[in-house]
């Protein structure tokens, strides 16, 4: 192992605790040492490090939970389980895979698009438990990714009934027994809530059964809190469309997550920003300091138990309801303590800036503040937090004056009521002074000094190049599936330009995350170049092919005078969810640090992460690459991993999905219907606090259309991130690949247009290639874009070129 994976994980593994969340506890844990352990569940040996697709990292080792037990000094009394076990999911995987095969053939699809992200429901089983160890864990263990979501069934967000059967019969025979979630997101735990002790491991990453071993031993302690509401099936939001093929209709509205449990007073299991630890915490009462619009809630917070532990203040503002109706709470803060021995106390401080709470008004186009009662809550979860003050706003303010998106949605949004019934009238009432603030505007765009970036001389086709990235004119080119990346970093996502370094534009090669950079693990180099060394398909896909394609993918490369075979591993961090699930930006950034330093080891310009899409629905396929159900979350969890990227001089990241990719079913060419409140307050919001606090070097448009029009096609959110946002960098989409063969059957609307593309005000269509490079000619000569657009699309290339230092 070389010294940069040795270094990494040893400056990953004593937070890799602070991810996990522990739901419910008896005492029964820590345990006092190695012991005899009957060990269960999908989850021991396959345990699973993260999610599938973009996800994967080609690491070069990883722990599983039954090798991190075994390594820590458990004795394990079943070791014939997973044996077992795993007759009934190779039954249940060749079952699954024929299935997709045939598929894929009825409905004429490729078998890449069929693959993509699909996954198999645990299995039904049948094996004896054994009742005479010290101890017993159970784990549960799911997976996703990109091109397919999670189904609300028994084997997927359900557990099965097997499971639900062996985990009450182990939690009722063992008084040390601990249920263990090794899943990217919520799992239905309503059946098996009597268990005294359950943690949400999640997907930690190279080292995620060490990271077990550490909790349960005593050694590392969980600290995190949940950044998703964990509800029954039965209790999930359904106001709104998921999972539709054409048209998803976001009808609830700004009721997204907690937001919606607590305006609601619906049921939940566990609430947004709960975690428990092995010690007990007192928080004591909250005081508050107001300066103009800064706000400063301060609380002490005492380690009474027994153990080491880290607790959270959560700081949360309940607006008062006027022209617009708001949510019963929404995060306006929080800070972590460092750790805190027994008896130990320490007082903790948020600060945030009132404006941040804004609303948006449509009638107006403005961010505004309403004047009345804002109640200040702290305490360590939603469901929890107490009121602590009522700062009062004698008049509306108007915070930022916007333009309007577009027209809105085709119906009304689901409408909260004023369902605040605090007890307020004992507590401090602070004025909120914002005489001093002015209404903020837009600002101008750098267009023109943006174009006079570009060197003389260049024609209207070869900006259209530059726009497209680099491609081969003739014969099948790479640059279709993986950019022209391959010839200098293998197994690279996609480069963008090679044709005209003479002329002083440098390429930008980009790769893969968002849980690590993302490469070939093995390739050869020759004079050509470097070439990746078996599939750059993830390893989870390629069993879905006929056995024929699999060995034409994987096959390996002959030896021959003047090749050249190497290897390049990189470290798999924790998924995005376990990261914000610490409540830790400093391990966030220490994250990014990592992925940084790895990019300047293979030579990655641009990281292709973090992704900061909401958790609108549980059922996501890829919520494990996003951050949380909180745009506050989202945004600061990004923006510490863009900061700990881009400390590493010519090291960038490209943060995404830009907007509103909520699902992956028919992924390329589903219709988001947002209204334009809902758009601005939740899923833009995380991406302009990510741009304002770490400036990063690019952003990724979504597949999806937004109200009947491709994101990538939209001037009017280009916009946003440039005269709103204040953003400095590139625009590029994601890997439109293989035009319309990639969308399901009968989809209603096609894959965007690159003309359309470069005249919205995007840099790159990627990985670009001929067909890509005709559509803009065409636009050209139509008069769709303008060559004057392709040239300042091109400065912003060559801006982020120079930013990176190349």
């Amino acid at each position: 192992m070389n010294k940069y994976e040795k270094d990494n994980v040893e400056r990953l593994r004593p937070y890799l605790a602070e991810c996990t969340v522990l739901l419910k506890k008896n005492g029964a844990f820590p345990l006092d040492g190695p012991c005899s352990i009957f060990a269960a569940g999908s989850g021991v040996r396959d345990t699973v490090k993260g999610g599938t697709g973009s996800g994967e990292v080609n690491s070069r080792y990883f722990v599983n939970i039954e090798q991190g037990l075994k390594d820590a000094g458990f004795t394990i009394t079943n070791p014939f389980w997973p044996e077992i076990y795993k007759a009934f999911r190779e039954k249940a995987r060749r079952d699954f895979v024929a299935g997709i095969r045939k598929k894929a053939i009825k409905e004429r699809m490729n078998f890449i698009s069929a693959s993509m992200g699909a996954v198999m429901k645990e299995p039904e089983y049948i094996i004896p438990l054994d009742f005479s160890a010290e101890a017993a864990v159970y784990v549960v263990s799911r997976i996703s990714g990109e091109g397919n979501d999670r189904l609300a069934e028994k084997g997927d967000f359900m557990l099965t009934d097997s499971e639900v059967r062996d985990i009450l019969a182990l939690n009722k025979n063992y008084d040390r027994f601990m249920l263990v979630i090794n899943a990217g997101g919520p799992v239905d735990l309503s059946p098996v809530m009597e268990v005294g002790n359950i943690l949400v491991l999640s997907q930690l990453g190279v080292e995620t059964g060490s990271a077990l071993a550490d909790i349960m031993l005593g050694k590392a302690y969980p600290s995190g809190k949940l950044a998703t509401t964990w509800a029954a099936v039965e209790d999930q939001c359904t106001a709104g469309d998921f999972g539709d093929r054409d048209d998803t209709r976001y009808r609830e509205g700004i009721y997204v997550g907690y937001r919606f449990f607590d305006s609601f007073g619906l049921d939940i299991l566990f609430p947004f920003g709960y975690g428990l630890g092995y010690t007990d915490f007192s928080v004591g009462k909250a005081s508050v300091k107001v300066n103009g619009p800064e706000v400063e809630v301060s609380a002490r917070i005492t380690n009474k138990g027994k153990y080491k532990g880290k607790e959270t203040l959560q700081v949360y503002i309940s607006c008062p309801h006027g022209r617009l109706d708001r949510e019963s709470k929404s995060l306006a803060g929080f800070a972590k303590t460092d750790e805190l021995d027994p008896g130990k106390s320490r007082t903790v401080k948020v600060r945030f800036d009132i404006r941040d709470l804004a609303g948006f008004d449509t009638k107006s186009a403005s961010y505004i503040l309403e004047k009345g009662e804002y109640v200040v809550l702290a305490g360590t979860d939603s469901a929890g937090a107490k009121p602590a003050a009522v700062l009062t706003l004698d008049e509306d303010f108007t915070v930022l004056k916007s333009e309007r998106l577009f027209d809105g949605a085709d119906f009304n949004d689901l409408r909260g009521f004023d369902s605040r019934d605090y007890d307020i009238d004992k507590l401090p009432v602070y004025s909120l002074d914002l005489s001093g603030c002015v209404t903020e505007g837009l600002r101008e765009k750098n267009s023109a000094e943006m174009a006079a970036l570009v060197p003389d001389g260049l024609t209207g086709e070869e900006l259209a190049v530059i726009n497209v990235g680099d491609f081969k004119a003739k014969g099948l080119s790479i640059a279709s599936i993986i950019g022209e990346a391959s010839m200098g970093v293998a197994g690279a996502a996609g480069e963008s330009c090679r044709r005209f370094m003479d002329k002083g534009i440098d390429s930008i090669v980009m790769a893969d995350g968002p849980a690590g950079v993302r490469i070939s693990k093995r390739y050869y180099e020759d004079k050509k170049g470097k070439h990746p060394i078996g599939s750059t398909l993830p390893e989870t896909m390629l069993d879905m092919f006929p056995g024929l394609l699999r060995k034409l993918l994987d096959r390996e490369p002959k030896e021959k005078k003047g090749r050249v075979f190497r290897e390049q591993y990189c470290t798999a961090i924790p998924i995005a969810t376990a990261i914000a699930q610490s409540w830790n930006t400093d391990f966030a950034e220490i994250c990014g640090d990592i992925v940084g330093g790895e990019m300047d080891i293979f030579g990655i310009d641009l990281w292709l992460a973090p992704a900061l899409n909401i958790h609108r629905n549980v059922l996501c396929g890829r919520n494990f690459e996003y951050f949380s159900e909180d745009p506050l979350i989202s945004g600061k969890f990004a923006a510490a991993l863009t900061r700990g990227v881009q400390k590493h001089p010519g090291r960038g990241v490209t943060i995404k999905h830009y907007t509103a990719n909520n699902q992956e079913t028919n992924r390329y060419a589903n219709n988001s219907i947002i209204s334009e409140r809902a758009l601005r307050e939740i899923y833009l919001k995380g991406f302009g606090i990510c741009i304002r606090e770490s400036d990063p070097m690019a952003v990724m448009t979504s597949y999806n259309l937004l109200n009947g029009e491709h994101t990538s096609e939209s001037r009017e959110l280009a916009e946003v991130l440039f005269r709103e946002f204040g953003f400095d960098g590139l625009i590029m989409t994601d890997w439109v690949v293989g035009g319309d063969m990639l969308l399901a059957k009968g989809s209603k609307y096609g894959t965007p247009d690159a003309a359309k593309v470069a005249a919205a005000g995007c840099s790159l269509f990627m990985p670009g290639n001929k067909g890509d490079y005709a559509q803009i000619i065409k636009g050209l000569k139509k008069g769709t874009v303008s060559e004057q657009q392709l040239r300042e699309n091109a400065g912003r290339i060559i801006h982020v070129i120079h930013r990176l230092g190349k």
